[in-house]
């Protein structure tokens, strides 16, 4: 266990899209501001010390609906590129987040500033997930609608680890984070950003530096390490719906892991522990962030923010 005084003075915290659009919501403005709003309160005991924060969001549920709006209204408005859907996602959910981490320090006589950064994250564009979607956005649909959408919108559809059928695309690396000194910049005055929003928006950028949106949407946690090895933050906080990482997750032999090395989670992975729609990201965002530089994962339930750092609960990912 640690102290308040051992808590980590800088800090990348990832918050799922499933924090801020839940699927049991229909996504009305007023459900989207009361979880931002709740999710405010989930990292107040963090907003509130003395540290260098940077917060990076989920947007799949969100950039997928709006997709999906854009598909039911294109004989009337044209619809945009996958990037530009990526930067609206972008700026809406960091607009809430930004208001509500404002207002809940407001209320405790805080005056620290929030700020949300609309972030650019270049990509190779012969990355091989150009030609194999795996990122899952937007809601869940039964197999029979999942089916009559696929061929409404040749939108590519898959079934997500037992949950529905949801759409599915590009989901390449990150190789670089547009900017990143201005973020460094920021948190180093004592402001929170918020940046690198759905993994940022997917560019391309040739000989000349001139940069390109591409049609992709990029895993948020891998983002959040790729900033937090830059940026040399030694701990990283991946805030999600379960307490803790699990092997064996769903069967009697269920395993709840505590503090785990970083070769025994990349045993447990090559052992097909952690599916691609759910857990493995954030996994394969441990072990970059650990290989990369990195110190620390730890994976927890946003609820948990604090009590995870002080090691009371999540899995710990360490050398």
């Amino acid at each position: 266990m640690r102290t308040l005084n051992d808590v980590p003075r800088r800090l990348v915290v990832a918050i799922g899209g499933n924090a801020v659009h839940p699927e049991d919501i229909r996504g009305t403005s007023q459900e989207q501001k009361s979880v931002a709003q709740m999710t405010a309160e989930a990292l107040l005991p963090l907003a509130q010390l003395d540290n260098e924060l940077v917060i990076t969001h989920g947007n799949g549920p969100v950039v997928g609906k709006i997709m999906m709006r854009q598909m039911l209204t294109m004989s009337r408005i044209p619809p945009m590129d996958m990037d530009i859907c990526v930067a609206h996602s972008q700026g809406g959910i960091g607009y809430l987040l930004m208001q509500a981490i404002e207002n809940a320090l407001r209320e405790q006589g805080n005056q620290r500033h929030v700020a949300s950064l609309l972030t650019q994250v270049e990509v190779d564009k012969d990355d091989p997930a150009f030609k194999n979607p795996t990122k899952f956005v937007g809601p869940f649909f039964k197999e029979d609608e999942a089916r009559k959408i696929s061929a409404e919108l040749n939108w590519a559809m898959r079934e997500d680890s037992g949950r529905g059928w949801r759409h599915v695309v590009p989901s390449p690396k990150p190789k670089h984070v547009c900017d990143i000194s201005l973020v460094d910049a920021l948190v180093k005055r004592g402001t929170i950003v918020i940046a690198g929003g759905g993994g940022g928006v997917p560019v391309v950028r040739d000989e000349k530096g001139v940069r390109t949106g591409v049609p992709a949407v990029i895993d948020k946690d891998l983002t959040s390490a790729h900033i937090a090895n830059v940026l040399g933050i030694e701990e990283l906080l991946i805030l999600t719906a379960v307490p803790r990482v699990a092997v064996n997750f769903g069967k009697p032999n269920r395993k709840d892991l505590d503090q785990v090395s970083l070769e025994e989670i990349k045993a447990y992975h090559r052992e097909g522990h952690f599916p691609p729609g759910s857990m493995g990201p954030k996994v394969d965002a441990a072990i970059r962030f650990l290989e990369g530089g990195g110190k620390r994962a730890i994976i927890s339930h946003l609820d948990c923010a604090m009590a995870a750092l002080r090691g009371e609960t999540g899995t710990h990912v360490v050398h």
